[in-house]
């Protein structure tokens, strides 16, 4: 049994996107695993303080804990090669991780504007200081509240960054070509986020990019549907 270490809002919400990336790896590689809520101020408890962030998985059977998304999916292909891969080779690794860079510096950047209140309101009392700070630090003194003023204005911006993948998708069903794969997951993971915790609308529906997303929600028997949102 692998048992995944999972960030958790109030009312037991998962709403982490690297979390999510993770979870659908295992789902893609067909193993059997549990997850372990976990509210960011538990973090440092897992493992005996061995991790700073989530997600944590331990491989019970083989008696190894891996911590980070990227370093997680490279244990689960190195190891269970007899699984389904999820870079389809190094090549598709290699470009797996462009679109993972990607990610972090477009996609979590530009949706964090967003949505960063609304993660607030999400969490567990016992978490919002933290979060509040650390985060108010990141936005340069700036408020929550302040970061996310006027974000209906900006919403045409955001979607002009998902030109690149939009043209893609008008052009074969997922990121990875004929079938999902690991860079579906990056990029699912972060819209996953924003759908657990907001309620604003990002994409309108026929946009590539949302009917895309609206597939990727029916994979796995609908794990990714089946989520707590708001």
């Amino acid at each position: 049994m692998i048992v995944l270490y999972d960030l958790a809002g109030a009312n037991d919400r998962r709403f982490s996107p690297n979390c999510w990336r993770t979870q659908m790896a295992l789902a893609h590689k067909g193993l059997s695993y549990d997850t372990s809520p976990v509210r960011f101020t538990d973090i440092a408890k897992i493992a005996g303080g061995s991790f700073k962030t989530v997600p944590v998985i331990e491989d019970q059977e083989r008696g190894r804990w891996v911590g980070d998304s990227w370093a997680i999916a490279n244990y689960l292909e190195d190891i269970y090669t007899t699984q389904p891969s999820l870079f389809g080779g190094e090549r598709g690794k290699a470009l797996t991780f462009f679109v993972q860079n990607w990610a972090i510096s477009v996609l979590h950047a530009g949706l964090m504007g967003f949505i960063v209140l609304d993660i607030y309101e999400q969490l567990d009392d016992a978490d919002k200081s933290y979060f509040r700070m650390s985060r108010e630090k990141r936005f340069g003194g700036r408020t929550l509240e302040d970061v996310v003023r006027g974000r209906e204005n900006r919403t045409a911006e955001f979607r002009a960054s998902l030109q690149p993948l939009r043209a893609m998708l008008d052009q074969q069903p997922w990121i990875a070509g004929d079938s999902p794969a690991y860079a579906d997951y990056v990029v699912f993971g972060a819209l996953q986020w924003a759908r657990i915790v907001s309620r604003f609308s990002l994409l309108e529906k026929d946009d590539a990019v949302a009917q895309w997303f609206e597939r990727m929600l029916d994979l796995y028997d609908g794990l990714g549907r089946k989520a707590k949102t708001v």
